[in-house]
């Protein structure tokens, strides 16, 4: 079984958007990349469903194997518990990253998967050392590797969201949390 997993990840999704390049350059890369769709924070619940939708759309196109976590969006109203009037990129922020990851590890280390990364860090909008941090810290303590991956190298921005109009995805226009909505 050992060998068989040797070459799979964990990709978090937060969104298919977000997603589309890193499932092909973790394939170009020789991984077969799992992804995993798990966001809590997203707001509204309909708004949740539409974006898991696309992520479907986008691993039945990729040929990818998807786990779709569970959506409670309590876990992340406790994780930004007193951080609900942070800015954007602020401490609520790095609860949200920390949560996702977090929960990113453990399937991983339930999985028997070795490493993790993050689509999250194809955002212009992210801050991919920040992400990093918390990645490899989250990794250490479940004996894991974060793959510290730049998604936004080599035109990745632009090339995940050619992949995305390709598909006809849905497009979001804020990150996620009722938050960033309001922020707008």
């Amino acid at each position: 079984m050992k060998a068989e997993l040797k070459n799979k990840i964990l990709l978090h999704a937060c969104c298919a958007i977000c997603s589309g390049y890193p499932v092909t350059l973790l394939k170009e890369m020789g991984y077969s990349p799992v992804v995993y769709f798990y966001n809590p924070n997203i707001y509204p619940e309909s708004e949740y469903l539409k974006r898991l939708e696309a992520e479907r759309i986008l691993c039945k196109a990729h040929g990818c194997e998807l786990i779709e976590g569970e959506y409670l969006p309590e876990e992340f109203y406790t994780a930004a518990k007193g951080l609900e009037n942070e800015p954007e990129k602020g401490r609520r922020c790095d609860k949200c990253f920390e949560l996702r990851l977090l929960k990113t590890a453990q399937l991983a280390k339930k999985l028997g998967l070795n490493e993790f990364t993050t689509s999250i860090v194809i955002s212009p909008h992210k801050n991919f050392q920040k992400l990093n941090e918390i990645g490899e810290k989250i990794a250490k303590n479940y004996n894991l590797t974060y793959k510290s991956i730049d998604f936004k190298k080599k035109d990745g921005f632009l090339k995940t969201n050619k992949i995305s109009k390709e598909l006809n995805l849905y497009r979001q226009n804020y990150c996620g949390c009722e938050f960033s909505m309001e922020r707008g």
